[in-house]
């Protein structure tokens, strides 16, 4: 089992709680990214840096994930696309996308993007707050012992 993380978006704050599981579980842990991502020197962490452009990043994850991986993602296609190849898939507020939710977690991506396109201001996510923070250890620690 490996951790995927769709890097260029993720959070520093998230970065570093996943550099410190990928050691402590010792699971390999992959950034994939369009930009250069700081990693610390490691056996277990690693990065792939793709060429720029949309989705660059993404299909590379989807081409490489494995059923079992986990992925780190916001990005809610993203997540349907590796659930669809039998990973499981973590936003970084420490919600766990799955068979049973992402369908609906689609509609409402892409109900909100036609309201966006028509002219309606829906705002943005909230900033990352230490509830979230928790939220994500919290999750990603009960997959990693459920998995291991």
């Amino acid at each position: 089992m490996s951790i995927w993380v769709d890097a260029d978006a993720c959070p520093g704050v998230i970065k570093e709680l996943l550099f410190r599981a990928a050691e402590r579980t010792r699971t390999p842990l992959i950034l994939v990214a369009n930009q250069p991502v700081r990693v610390p020197r490691s056996r277990y962490v690693r990065r792939v840096q793709v060429a720029p452009g949309f989705d660059v990043a993404d299909n590379e994850i989807v081409r490489c994930v494995e059923p079992g991986d986990l992925v780190i993602t916001a990005d809610i296609p993203l997540a349907a696309e590796v659930i669809a190849k039998g990973a499981h898939a973590l936003n970084p507020r420490g919600e766990r996308y799955t068979t049973s939710n992402i369908k609906a977690r689609l509609n409402m991506r892409d109900f909100m993007d036609t309201l966006r396109a028509s002219g309606v201001d829906t705002g943005g996510a909230p900033a990352m707050s230490q509830r979230d923070r928790q939220a994500f250890a919290n999750e990603l620690d009960r997959f990693l012992t459920a998995n291991r």
